[in-house]
């Protein structure tokens, strides 16, 4: 009597289950647990974006679909992120789109600086932008879920700035091709620093102006050799998460729904995440006495006319997609 009311409680259970999982639309199966790789500490505002979508996927699903973050490159160094992803060495894998531009050239958009100078501006350029990123990684079996900017690049100085003029001379950290360009253009020495070097360089007085953002001056403490920033808003690189397309094939309707709800999510999340830190950084320099100051209407109108030329020099160097998505970019909402 008593093994038939087990037997019974059992098979009450097993249908009660059933039943929750049709309605939550959970797949009966064994949970999966995707690899997702990252260049970025853990503790970034990326790095933390991303452990909430996979907590927030892994509620979603019921535990159905699990998320293991990988940091720092340990899985994957950013160089090698798209031929790692296309290899299946993860399901998912976050790269800043400027580090790809290799592969993808219309990821390039993100460096030409002064055409987008504000968090409006780069969703809008995201809009025109994305269709096209999508249809490139597609023919690499990969799959677009979101982009996120980092906050944008700010213009730091020894001395006061009130035009492109006041930049001429002056010894400006560079570190690739863009910012080699814009000291070029400005008639400043280039000094080519790596971030890991900032607070060093300015010890040593090797630099007394460079582009970056608020965020980096606050890491590398640079109001020991730098007074004034300006809030030029440069350009807004983003970090793209991708998944494979293999993988996200092989779940079924319901699963690919949750995770694609999930990155929405985390897109939004992701872009409040960057504009807190651009606003916190700002506030961080001001509080240890680094003079904020307005950028002039001469100094905008200048960095205005150079992100032009630069951006004709992109187009022509990509070529007809770029020129059209300037084009819908400028022209369209």
């Amino acid at each position: 009597m008593s093994e038939q009311l087990t037997s019974s409680r059992r098979d009450c259970l097993a249908l009660a289950l059933a039943a929750a999982g049709a309605t939550w639309g959970i797949p009966a199966r064994a949970a999966d647990t995707w690899r997702l790789a990252t260049g970025y500490r853990a503790d970034s505002l990326h790095g933390q974006n991303l452990r909430q979508f996979a907590d927030e996927l892994a509620q979603l699903s019921a535990g159905a679909l699990r998320i293991e973050l990988h940091t720092e490159g340990k899985l994957l160094p950013l160089p090698q992120m798209l031929p790692g992803l296309m290899s299946g060495k993860a399901e998912l894998g976050e790269a800043i789109m400027t580090g790809l531009v290799k592969d993808l050239p219309l990821a390039g958009a993100d460096s030409v600086p002064f055409i987008v100078r504000s968090y409006d501006d780069a969703r809008r350029l995201w809009r025109h932008q994305r269709p096209l990123i999508e249809a490139n990684l597609a023919s690499r079996g990969l799959r677009v879920l979101m982009a996120v900017p980092w906050p944008p690049q700010g213009l730091f100085s020894q001395r006061p700035i009130n035009g492109a003029t006041d930049l001429r001379g002056l010894n400006m950290r560079t570190y690739n091709s863009t910012t080699v360009r814009i000291a070029e253009l400005l008639q400043a020495k280039a000094v080519d620093v790596p971030m890991i070097q900032v607070g060093q360089a300015l010890a040593e007085g090797r630099i007394n102006a460079m582009i970056t953002s608020a965020v980096t001056g606050v890491e590398n403490q640079v109001w020991s050799g730098l007074k004034f920033y300006y809030p030029i808003n440069a350009w807004f690189p983003k970090n793209l998460l991708m998944v494979r397309k293999e993988a996200f094939d092989k779940l079924d309707a319901g699963q690919q729904r949750l995770l694609l709800q999930a990155a929405v999510s985390a897109e939004q999340r992701g872009w409040r995440l960057s504009e807190q830190a651009a606003r916190e950084s700002v506030e961080t320099l001001r509080g240890n006495g680094m003079r904020i100051e307005p950028v002039t209407s001469e100094l905008s109108q200048a960095l205005r006319r150079l992100g032009e030329k630069l951006s004709l020099e992109w187009v022509r160097s990509v070529g007809p997609e770029a020129n059209q998505m300037f084009i819908s970019y400028f022209t369209q909402g």
